[in-house]
């Protein structure tokens, strides 16, 4: 993988909790790049600290030290509504849970990220539920849809404003093995097919044979295997 002009560049990233007296080190110096278009999944044991970093990388939690480079531009620096920009623009998300409002139907729920940009498309709204196969469900409600149709109506909303990259934190979390086989299939033809980077939490070794490569963490430090 060629790696002169990579997409995402982590630099030294540094993060630690407070609990009670003690200091918990989650993030200890992590430094990694993300060329565009790959899939790379991000894998260690729970509480190794993969949401932290999938969240530093994303520009959801700034780091206590280091730096995040995204499309050749420093997160962290500029306005909050500057960041904001970047991630509804430029970033999709992927939840374990799929954080869908109960009271829009799918259509209204993926059409979220497009109202909040000032750029409701109704019409991209649901070309992205039918890319997910949900193309006769776009009026039902989250509760009238199983566990595996709520997540393909959140993969819908994270494609639907055509971000450079997805971040899926977990998304089969909540599914059984089959569905949610099932569900990290379609988000990865769907990556490809529309040549968005994706980068993927989980914790089951097996889904994470699926990408092109796999970054192990433990004890706040990554491994490539």
């Amino acid at each position: 993988m060629e790696n002169r002009n990579p997409q995402l560049v982590a630099r030294d990233l540094k993060r630690s909790f407070r609990m009670g007296p003690r200091r918990i080190e989650v993030l200890r110096g992590i430094s990694m790049e993300l060329q565009r278009s790959e899939a790379v999944f991000l894998v260690g044991a729970s509480g190794a600290g993969k949401t932290t970093l999938l969240y530093t990388l994303a520009g959801l939690e700034r780091p206590e030290e280091g730096t995040v480079d995204f499309e050749g531009r420093r997160l962290y620096t500029g306005s909050s509504q500057t960041q904001a920009h970047i991630r509804n623009t430029q970033m999709g998300f992927v939840f374990q849970s799929y954080f869908l409002l109960p009271e829009l139907t799918a259509l209204e729920n993926v059409m979220l990220p497009g109202m909040i940009s000032g750029r409701v498309k109704a019409d991209a709204a649901a070309d992205s539920l039918r890319a997910v196969g949900l193309g006769e469900r776009l009026q039902h409600l989250p509760a009238e849809l199983s566990g595996g149709e709520q997540q393909r109506v959140a993969i819908a909303r994270a494609l639907v404003n055509d971000p450079a990259i997805v971040f899926a934190d977990e998304p089969t979390g909540n599914l059984d093995s089959k569905t949610g086989e099932a569900i990290m299939d379609l988000l990865l033809s769907l990556a490809r097919e529309q040549k968005k980077t994706l980068l993927v939490v989980t914790h089951d070794p097996h889904l994470a044979t699926l990408g092109d490569r796999q970054l192990h963490m433990a004890d706040g430090l990554l491994t490539e295997g």
